[in-house]
């Protein structure tokens, strides 16, 4: 019984297509999920530009006789920029509005926000480092009395009249001097629900302060601030481990610091380590509330403290995320929320849609004009980039916050040019080949060699701009330089596991290895005719459509030398 294997090509291209096949079904099934459990809509959603959004007016919020300069608020601008944009790349418009001290920062997003998204934007995120005094847990004052004196002894006479003791001065940030009668009476009536009217974000740094935890279950009286936000130089969120490697399943805010805040944290961890109680513990406070005071075990001197509480993924990298980028110089407070509509609108989109048609278009006429048959590879290909593009771009729009502007949609039509051009250099690579007497088969595989390195230096360059571009832009710039990026990407990986497949097995038909007219690839149209051993010999039928011509210019400088001793065919010699 005979059995036949298929080469090794064939098996090559067929492995190829199925990890194709296994990519359409990941990426499918992602979108499917999506819109089953995370409503999630099959379109890409839209940016500012193409469906209109939110307006948000951003007011300074200040303390009585402060004024706004134009210095904080354009570093306002620029940190909120970095907010919105580490979200995803919804291309918001930011800018001021006003002039002297009645400037406001407008924000423009696309859509309609979320609570967690507008929190974003106006939150201070001004981080503090300071030390507890005293707390109040339950109703049950956890507190020493600074002015509480011992009971006389017998036989001791006591003066109702005598003056009192002056308020000893506070010597650090942890002394109990800063717990005055009066600050004891105003935390004793403090009340947690009233903690925005009190403005406890706006606080002054060397004063004790009055303040309770995130969720208002607790109040505290902490010293001055000992560190500040400004003194980190990352953050960044991840679960907590254990010394062994094994993850406790909390979620946490990983801080780095800067040589001047290693020093202080360092400081204040030494000191709080030989304190009792609660002033064993250290606040963090953000924005004027507590979010975590942490007990000290031991002196931190790297400088990488974690903070850990009730977090959850998204509140772990949303905190992580407003520390790094720093807090803002002044609080605000939004004044208005109004829809707006598109800046350009459907018009423009369909006019974008319909330029990338028409280029599509061109780009189909070229390749049945130019490669014939051939071009069958190249519609199929752009058809199989162009549904990958889609389903990434989806994908992105509604898992990682990108909108798909006008920009981006010029972007995806640059991307056909340059997906073209790798089927070009891989076409002509053949050619060459076959030019050069190997057979269909072989002229695609050492086509392919030739061309893959050809097809990798390109599109690195063009990666390369696209990621560089990225950095150094904002705006609707980042989401061009994004699809197009994507669609480099995405080019490379469709010649890899689809052309070069499908030219493997177009390459085993009849049609094609055989070199018909219509094929694009016959080798009598590309001006050579293979005899054996290397040589070649043109025909009367190609030397009068001039194909000739294109074998000459092909000749090596030995080649030429023979056929002039030999006597071209120009000069009436004979065929070689």
């Amino acid at each position: 019984m005979v059995t036949t294997t298929r080469s090794t090509p064939v098996r090559k291209a067929w492995r190829s297509l199925i990890w194709l096949v296994v990519i359409f079904a990941v990426l499918f099934g992602i979108q499917g999920a999506g819109a089953l459990f995370s409503n999630w809509g099959w379109a890409p959603k839209l940016a500012l530009d193409l469906e209109g959004g939110t307006a948000l007016t951003l007011t300074p919020l200040l303390a009585e006789g402060q004024e706004v300069s134009q210095e904080q608020l354009d570093q306002a601008v620029a940190i909120i920029r970095q907010r919105v944009d580490a979200a995803g790349v919804a291309e918001a418009e930011i800018s001021t509005l006003g002039v002297g001290t009645e400037q406001k920062i407008v924000v423009s997003l696309p859509g309609e926000p979320d609570a967690e998204t507008l929190a974003r934007i106006q939150s201070s995120a001004k981080l503090e480092f300071r030390a507890v005094l005293a707390a109040d847990l339950a109703s049950n004052v956890v507190v020493p009395d600074p002015a509480e004196t011992a009971s006389p002894e017998d036989g001791e006479s006591t003066d109702a009249d005598a003056e009192p003791t002056p308020d000893p001065t506070p010597t650090d940030a942890s002394d109990l001097a800063w717990i005055t009668d009066e600050l004891q009476a105003e935390f004793d009536t403090f009340d947690c629900t009233t903690i925005d009217a009190a403005e406890t974000n706006i606080a002054p740094a060397d004063e004790p302060l009055i303040t309770c935890d995130d969720i208002g279950s607790v109040k505290y009286i902490l010293g001055p601030v000992e560190v500040t936000g400004e003194t980190i130089s990352d953050a960044t969120h991840g679960l907590v481990t254990t010394s062994t490697g094994a993850s406790t399943g909390q979620w946490a805010v990983n801080i780095v610091f800067n040589d001047e805040g290693t020093d202080q944290f360092a400081a204040v961890t030494t000191r709080l380590i030989g304190l009792s109680g609660v002033q064993n513990q250290f606040a963090i406070v953000l924005d004027g509330r507590v979010i975590s005071a942490p007990t000290t075990n031991a002196a931190i001197t790297d400088g990488r403290p974690q903070i850990t509480g009730s977090f959850t993924e998204a509140s772990s990298k949303y905190l992580a995320d407003q520390l790094k980028f720093g807090a803002l110089p002044i609080g605000f407070q939004l004044e208005s929320q109004e829809t707006i509509d598109a800046t350009l609108g459907a018009n423009q989109l369909e006019s974008g849609i319909l330029a990338g048609l028409i280029g599509l278009a061109l780009v189909v006429v070229y390749s049945f004009f130019q490669y014939r048959a051939l071009a069958s590879v190249t519609i199929a290909s752009l058809v199989v980039a162009g549904a990958l593009t889609y389903s990434v771009i989806t994908i992105m729009s509604w898992h990682y916050g990108y909108r798909l502007s006008l920009a981006g949609v010029a972007g995806l039509i640059v991307a056909i040019g340059f997906t073209v051009d790798s089927f070009i250099v891989y076409f002509e690579r053949i050619r060459d080949e076959l030019r050069d007497g190997r057979g269909l088969v072989g002229a695609v595989e050492s086509g392919w060699k030739r061309a893959l390195r050809t097809i990798y230096a390109a599109k690195g360059v063009n990666l390369l701009s696209a990621i560089v571009l990225f950095i150094l832009a904002v705006g609707s710039v980042r989401g061009f330089a994004l699809t197009l990026g994507v669609t480099v990407i995405i080019d490379v990986l469709v010649v890899v596991i689809f052309t070069h497949p499908m030219m493997q097995l177009l390459a085993t038909t009849r049609f094609f290895s055989s070199g018909h007219p219509l094929s694009g690839l016959d080798p009598q149209a590309l001006g050579a005719v293979y005899r054996g051993r290397a040589e070649f010999r043109f025909s009367s039928e190609a030397r009068k459509s001039g194909a000739n011509r294109e074998a000459q210019r092909r000749q090596t400088i030995a080649e030429r030398k023979a056929a002039e001793l030999a006597g071209s065919p120009r000069d009436g010699g004979k065929e070689s």
